[in-house]
């Protein structure tokens, strides 16, 4: 499902390191060599790298990077560097601190990783900026978006298959009340949507399905502009269907007047090792063109030889 493509024989960490300070020396900083050495290395080999790198040279990587290329293909490269833990954190940190309504990342954060790679972005977050995420989340997020994302980045759910039927079966009914009287902000959908399994919540939406003739998300949609239902419907979205929601993210980023760089980047460097082929799947049958010809057509230079090698394309 993954988009990375590593070499079947990788030099060694050494040479990886070498090739890297020829990259920043000299006239011109080699950004081709640059994208040919990280965007083909694995996140262990990626942090492999960065150590070696700081012994040898005694400088960080990133520090090195950051002083030779600049903007949204340096937003790239960082980002696609980070351990992946760290990158979460990086971007959670971004979120919370300039929170906006239409903000993504938390969401995908929260419900798109397991238990534990919630659990280890959160001991990340600690790590760099010596706070909780949760205690940024609820310095700056307000109102019923505070309500709902403080107890979902705080979740860590049980990962397990097991299922219990009833329980679905009356939560989707407690959803249902909840949703028709216009409660969206009530206690009882925050609890349900950030402490059950992710095999119990997708048991509660097909309940929900099956005892109301339709998903759960076309009653969420009464004001298409509501901030605070679309996000929840993201949430739902990134448990029920995560290729097709980050279809549509990046279908967005890509698809309206300007290109919105940093969602577009967001979801090639955390995706490419997960699930990025069945993203391009989804965007292939949605839009009936290549993801690749897409990302082609709305970016430019370093950036775009950048993603094109994270979705495994030639460039």
């Amino acid at each position: 499902m993954a988009t990375l493509t590593v070499p079947a024989g990788v030099p060694p960490v050494a040479e990886d390191c070498e090739q890297l300070r020829k990259a920043f020396t000299g006239w011109g900083t080699n950004e081709k060599l640059i994208i040919d050495i990280l965007a083909h290395r694995d996140a262990a080999q990626r942090r492999a790298i960065r150590a070696a790198y700081a012994e040898t040279y005694g400088e960080e990587l990133l520090r090195a990077l950051n002083d030779e290329i600049h903007g949204k293909f340096e937003r790239a490269v960082i980002q696609w560097t980070l351990d992946p833990a760290e990158r979460d954190a990086v971007l959670a940190s971004e979120e919370a601190k300039k929170w906006h309504a239409g903000g993504r990342a938390l969401v995908e954060i929260a419900c798109t990783r397991t238990p534990a790679q919630l659990w280890a972005a959160k001991q990340a977050y600690h790590d760099r900026f010596k706070r909780s995420l949760e205690e940024d989340v609820a310095a700056h997020v307000t109102g019923d978006f505070r309500k709902l994302l403080v107890p979902l980045v705080s979740a860590y759910r049980y990962d397990g298959p097991e299922v219990n039927t009833s329980l679905a079966h009356s939560e989707a009914k407690i959803l249902q009340a909840k949703i028709h009287d216009k409660a969206y902000g009530d206690e009882e959908i925050i609890r349900i949507l950030t402490t059950r399994s992710k095999a119990q919540l997708l048991a509660t939406f097909n309940s929900y399905n099956d005892q109301f003739s339709h998903p759960i998300n076309k009653d969420l949609k009464e004001d298409p502009k509501d901030e605070y239902l679309a996000t929840l419907r993201a949430i739902i979205r990134c448990f029920t269907c995560p290729d097709r929601y980050f279809e549509k993210i990046i279908r967005l980023a890509i698809g309206s007047i300007g290109t919105d760089e940093n969602s577009l980047t967001r979801i090639i460097t955390t995706r490419a090792e997960v699930d990025l082929k069945l993203i391009k799947e989804a965007y292939q049958k949605r839009n009936s063109v290549p993801l690749e010809k897409a990302v082609s057509k709305d970016t430019t230079r370093d950036y775009e030889d950048m993603l094109l090698a994270l979705l495994g394309a030639e460039y």
